[in-house]
């Protein structure tokens, strides 16, 4: 199953080099959230385009995990693990959670896209991924977050 998904992810990011003419060869592919229903909810909203930015936790990338970088190309992936989209990272910035801004939090796309409403579902889910590490979440914690434009579906 894993070796069938990873040919189907490699076979899109093929397809999407032929179409757009690209010779680019780094991509990283992931899913959202820590769910599959999270990550086909919010799949759809960047197929869609409503969801254009995205926030991590700065604190819980592991020490040889890369970090978004701008012009970076992501293979968005569904809750089964398909390709769904192809974004390219435009703009990545280290926030305090609590400074994170209303405009980032509507680009998000999520619930009813007010910051109070993203502060809410953001916080719950990084307290429980902070938890998973034995770390403690704080709303002055360091976030990524990463603002993207959808290039291929």
């Amino acid at each position: 199953m894993i070796k069938m998904t990873e040919e189907k992810i490699k076979s899109y990011w093929q397809q999407f080099k032929q179409e757009e003419n690209s010779m680019v060869e780094n991509y990283s592919a992931w899913s959202y959230g820590d769910s599959p229903e999270m990550a086909d909810e919010l799949a759809l909203l960047t197929v869609q385009k409503i969801k254009t930015a995205t926030t991590s936790a700065l604190e819980l990338y592991e020490e040889d995990e890369p970090v978004p970088q701008v012009g970076e190309y992501n293979i968005i992936l569904n809750g089964s693990g398909l390709p769904v989209c192809i974004t390219k990272t435009k703009k990545v910035e280290v926030v305090a959670f609590d400074q994170v801004s209303k405009e980032h939090a509507y680009n998000e796309g999520e619930g009813d896209r007010s910051l109070t409403d993203w502060r809410k579902v953001h916080q719950d889910f990084f307290e429980k991924e902070y938890a998973q590490q034995n770390k403690t979440f704080s709303t002055d914690s360091a976030c990524l977050c990463e603002t993207f434009e959808v290039v291929f579906i």
